[in-house]
This record gives C-alpha cells, structure tokens and sequence, in this order.
C-alpha cells in the first residue's frame, strides 16, 4: 500500500511549532531562530518529510527557478559558464532550468515553453531575442537578461565585455608588431559579439590608414575556423596576422595553417583569438587569446536578475566589462602592449 504523505502540518505537531515556523525552516533567508530550525528539521527527518516545491511556489508565486537558455553549448567557453551560473544561482537558493536552442532555432519560438515552467527569470546566452518576445515576458513579469550579447531597443538588461575596445586593442597589436596585412575570421554574422569585435578591429586598421582588412567566415566552430584559414592563403594577397573571433576558430585555424599549409606560426602568421578557453593554453597551441571578465559578468548577471526579480521597478542595466589580454606564443607583439595583459 502506497504510504501516507507527510505534510508540514505533521512536522509542525512533532516540533511543537507552527505550520508557518515549518514554512519558514525550509525558505532560504526567512526569519527564524537556529533552535526551531533544528527542531523543524528533526521532526521532519524522524517523520520522512519532504517538502513540496510546487506547493510553496504556487503559495508563494515563486518557483526559485532560473530559466537559463544556450545555443552553442559546443563552444567550450559555454559549459564553463554554464557551470558557473548554476553554482552562483544556487548559492542564492536559486535552481536552473536549461533550455537548449540549435543553432537555427529562433528563440522566440522556444520561449513560450520555458515560460510554462514559471521561471522567477531568463537568463539568455549565446542567442538572439526579439523585442517582441522581450515584451511579453516584462507583461508576465518574468525579467530577462542578456549575457555576453545585447540587442539593440529591447526590454531586458544585458552584461557584455568591451568587445570594440578589444577589437581596437587587436589591431593596435598587431600594426604596431609590424604586421602588413590583417584578417579577421568573423563568428556568427547577426551576434552582437561578433559585430562589435569586427568592428573595433576594422575602424582601428582604417583609422591608423593600413592595408584593408581581409575577411572570412567561420560560424564560431573549429570546423569553420580550419576552412576559413585554408580560403584566407587562397588568395592573392595573404595575411600576416589573423584576428578570431573566438578561440575555437583559432585553434581550427592554426590546424589548418600548421598542417595543410605548412606555415609556422607565429613566424609567417600570427594568431590571436578570443575567450582564453582551457585548450587555448594547450602546449601544442598556446595561442594568445583575449580573456574576457566571466567570473564578474556571470556575478553581476546573477545579481542584476535577481534584483530586478526582488523590485520590478528597478531599471534595466547595460553593464560593460573590459577584457585582459592573456599573451602565449602564437602571435609576434609589440614589447610594449598597451593593453593590460598576462604572460603565460
């Protein structure tokens, strides 16, 4: 026979204490002494209680819940920042709930489901939102937040790196090593990441009167990094120095400059890319990589959330992180960077 459930009004009658105290035991930040709360607890081990979250949500008309959505979890700077969000979220009582999106999945369409969960707020990486979407969920007041990416006049806050003034920093680096003629292996066409780096990295190459950038496309994978390093050296005029948007791309690039092209980097080319994922540190790359901030930008994420989610009435924040560059062996620099900067 099925057993009888415990609630907390049995927990309540074996502590001695009210159904509220027993409420109160299992609320993270609610007032109640040391001394009940073990009480609470003690009774509640003695009985085999389990305490219902639907229940307390539908009561409290929160779910502690965290909708976090991902798109490119094969980027391996993602899982990491996954896993840092996860622990910030729980550590403020908070739970996660993953939603991945494909690549070509439009994340208005996958939203709605997610909102079924009743999440207290979204937290949105590595994909885009309409201002539609941004909309409906302020009317439901589910507060949204952009991490590592903005979208121009939409109603959530966002959390970036300084992607311009890296992109600048890049170009100063490698004009002032000497290098002729720069190229740039662009991620996704449509991110505000990729945007901003090629733009800062563009208008810093026109403003010092240098040779044009060269430009290809990798699609932020290692597969299109490769590709796009073998379709750069197919060209008449052939880059010195190869600007990636981020450092999957790099590593595929330097791949494919190494072992098809049999050029030595960062003698013929140099190489720097953008995240400073573990790999990038690798003996058999060590690539110079910009760093961006992400145990900052997944704090001020996590704190900017769950404010807004405390005060609905708080405004949205546009917060910009600036970024280190994190120097190794595959690119040929200035003695003096400029650019505030690790030696590993």
């Amino acid at each position: 026979m099925a057993r009888e459930r415990i609630t907390s009004f049995d927990v309540a009658r074996e502590a001695g204490v009210s159904q509220s105290a027993v409420s109160r035991a299992y609320t993270s930040g609610a007032s109640i002494s040391k001394a009940t709360k073990d009480k609470v607890f003690a009774a509640a081990s003695k009985l085999g209680y389990q305490p219902n979250a639907i229940a307390r949500s539908l009561i409290s008309r929160r779910s502690n819940m965290i909708g976090i959505v991902m798109a490119d979890i094969i980027n391996p700077f993602y899982p990491a920042v996954l896993d840092m969000f996860m622990r910030r979220f729980q550590e403020r009582g908070h739970r996660v709930l993953l939603f991945m999106a494909s690549r070509d999945q439009n994340i208005d369409d996958l939203l709605p489901q997610l909102l079924e969960y009743q999440v207290d707020g979204l937290v949105i990486t590595s994909s885009t939102l309409s201002s539609e979407m941004a909309d409906h969920c302020t009317k439901l007041g589910t507060p949204v937040i952009l991490f590592n990416r903005y979208v121009p006049n939409v109603e959530a806050s966002s959390v970036c790196c300084d992607n311009i003034d890296a992109g600048r920093s890049v170009a100063d680096l490698f004009l002032s090593a000497g290098h002729q003629q720069l190229a740039y292996i662009a991620g996704i066409e449509n991110t505000s990441t990729n945007q901003d780096r090629e733009h800062g990295f563009s208008s810093r190459i026109k403003e010092r009167r240098a040779q044009p950038v060269l430009r290809e496309t990798g699609h932020y994978t290692y597969e299109g990094g490769y590709q796009a390093a073998l379709r750069l050296f197919q060209q008449q005029i052939r880059p010195d120095a190869i600007f990636c948007a981020n450092d999957i791309m790099a590593l595929g690039a330097m791949d494919a400059l190494r072992g098809e092209l049999k050029l030595r980097i960062p003698d013929d080319v140099s190489i720097i890319g953008f995240d400073d994922i573990a790999s990038a540190a690798w003996q058999g790359y060590r690539l110079t990589s910009i760093r961006p901030p992400v145990g900052r930008m997944v704090d001020a994420t996590v704190n900017n959330l769950i404010e807004r989610i405390e005060n609905p009435e708080i405004p949205l924040a546009a917060l910009l992180e600036t970024v280190d560059l994190v120097v190794r062996d595959s690119a040929r620099l200035p003695e003096h960077l400029g650019l505030r900067h690790t030696r590993e």
